[in-house]
């Protein structure tokens, strides 16, 4: 028996939105939708979201547990036209019709755990260590040679993003996808303020650490060599 967390906006709970939930014996706790709800409840095994009346707040709720709340699994609970809107942008472990049976309720419950366990295995180290910077993923802190920087949320974002590419060319293009998600609609000029923030507070002997592209982007090399005139060879001439 599993503990789940049914988020509804209906009184009624699973009988109005997943009524085959109200058949199996697992234990249901139902709160309204909000980021609150899960805060209080995550050590919830999955996230019930009903999105069957509204789906743009569903969409905006959906992602936001998916991402920087880092909540349990979400399973969509939906009527048959949302499936039309639903995407895999939209961070959900998994989609439900409200009409389910039982049996294929249990499954999908059953495989989002299984999932869920396989991506626990596999999850990154927490520290990340590069030259003399060490990124505690778990703590949100940054340390070059035991100082501790004061960075940002996104800050510290950006530069994890980067020590996990060593060496890689990133764009400016790809930064603001990546570390700033899909609906950032802000301009990539975000991105060098963010760089120029970073190489300060690294401060001078360690700011060669993130190397400018010219032309194209930003690479991480932990050996804080310049990269502002490196060449880069185009597909066309490899």
């Amino acid at each position: 028996m599993a503990q789940l967390l049914l988020l509804t906006p209906e009184p009624g709970g699973a009988a109005r939105a997943l009524p085959a939930l109200t058949l199996l014996g697992h234990q249901v706790l139902v709160a309204p939708p909000s980021p609150s709800s899960v805060v209080d409840n995550l050590e919830v095994a999955a996230v019930l979201l009903d999105a069957r009346r509204d789906l743009v707040a569903a969409r905006t709720l959906c992602r936001l547990l998916a991402g920087p709340m880092e909540a349990p699994p979400v399973i969509l609970v939906l009527a048959e036209g949302g499936f039309t809107a639903v995407s895999t942008t939209w961070g959900a472990a998994d989609v439900v019709l409200e009409s389910a049976g039982p049996a294929e309720v249990e499954a999908r419950l059953r495989m989002v755990a299984e999932r869920t366990k396989d991506e626990a295995a596999e999850v990154a180290p927490e520290q990340l260590e590069a030259g003399e910077l060490v990124i505690d993923a778990s703590a949100y802190t940054a340390r070059v040679r035991g100082r501790t920087l004061d960075l940002t949320y996104k800050e510290f974002e950006l530069l994890k993003h980067l020590v996990q590419h060593p060496g890689r060319v990133l764009t400016r293009a790809q930064l603001l996808q990546e570390v700033w998600g899909y609906d950032y609609y802000g301009g990539t000029r975000t991105v060098d303020v963010h760089i120029r923030r970073l190489r300060a507070k690294l401060g001078s002997e360690h700011d060669q650490m993130i190397g400018t592209v010219r032309n194209v982007g930003y690479r991480f090399d932990p050996r804080g060599l310049d990269a502002t005139d490196a060449p880069v060879t185009s597909p066309a001439t490899a």
